[in-house]
């Protein structure tokens, strides 16, 4: 089954000189930043938020609040079919290494935090739209998200996936806004608070498609709960630093990016509905152009359609019947 496909990983450092190179997508939360005037304060403000917030969640042994950093690693995936000269921008994630100042230790951190895909773009952002225009109720088209997940899971199961990563990922995204979350009794001393939702979300349905289950925690410091998906046992497979690299990495990016939820004056109740405008939330210093995010996923989908699905739609549809 894998050698259908080859993969390539690339990674690159994400710092204060960070540019996006060209197969990144522009949609991706780190390369958003690293555009126009305000980059490099940008990304300056980004990775001091990421800092301090592992610092105030990482406080034992560490009374100064200044013990840890956060590196960050964009790894990019490259996917070529077998029989194909040219490779295809597939992937994207972020890794997480954890500077120990106290013990001048490198300690590896989680693979995954955020997740790109030119194929997921093409799924919601064309195929969706697509499906949906005219029609008077939202429906999803038979067999959504079935190749993405597909492709993902081989990606996670290949031998260049396990040649560079110890563990499988954790991807950690954004609670949906047409969702009711309860608050449950469950504690963890880090991840905190556990929250359960009324329903699944079409997000949580596309990542299931991936072999991805969701669980829902508010840690302490945060005012709303994040959606962690990831592969086995979330809150025994890592440990405390490990699982405070990606809190910390994806509040810093959710605060940016959806303010009105992650950087809202009021902290989510027993009973929270995340509410996208909601006005009561303050802004950090770092400049966002959400419009042009939107508008470039489509771009971005329509640039898969064109290079990926339709060029290899046969050996694409044949692979994904066969797929065990």
């Amino acid at each position: 089954m894998n050698n259908d496909f080859t993969f390539t990983i690339k990674s690159q450092v994400l710092d204060e000189n960070y540019k996006p190179s060209n197969s990144t997508r522009i949609t991706t939360n780190f390369a958003n930043l690293a555009r126009g005037e305000s980059r490099q304060q940008n990304l300056r403000n980004a990775l001091k938020m990421i800092n301090s917030n592992f610092n105030a969640l990482a406080h034992w042994d560490n009374p100064e609040a200044n013990r840890y950093a956060v590196e960050l690693e964009i790894v990019s995936v490259d996917m070529a079919i077998a029989g194909s000269d040219s490779a295809f921008p597939s992937i994207e994630v972020l890794k997480t290494t954890v500077i120990d100042h106290q013990t001048n230790e490198r300690i590896e951190g989680i693979v995954g935090n955020n997740f790109s895909s030119y194929v997921r773009d093409y799924d919601f952002s064309v195929l969706l739209l697509e499906h949906n225009k005219g029609r008077e109720r939202f429906s999803i088209p038979e067999k959504f998200g079935e190749l993405h997940g597909k492709l993902f899971q081989t990606f996670i199961k290949s031998d260049t996936y396990k040649a560079h990563f110890k563990k499988t990922p954790v991807i950690c995204l954004s609670v949906s806004d047409n969702k009711v979350y309860q608050r449950t009794d469950n504690q963890h001393p880090v991840l905190g608070y556990e929250y359960v939702p009324n329903e699944a979300s079409l997000t949580e349905q596309y990542f299931q498609k991936m072999g991805l289950q969701v669980r829902y925690f508010m840690p302490p410091n945060s005012v709303a709960p994040f959606a962690f998906y990831f592969f086995g046992d979330l809150l025994n497979d890592y440990t405390n630093l490990e699982l405070i690299s990606t809190i910390s990495t994806m509040a810093a990016f959710q605060k940016i990016y959806r303010p009105e939820i992650y950087n809202a004056n009021a902290v989510a109740g027993n009973r929270y509905q995340p509410n996208l405008k909601n006005q009561d939330h303050s802004l950090t210093q770092v400049v966002y152009d959400r419009e042009e995010r939107s508008r470039l996923a489509i771009e971005q989908g329509k640039f898969a359609e064109a290079h990926f699905i339709k060029p290899y739609q046969t050996v694409l549809e044949k692979w994904s019947a066969n797929f065990a």
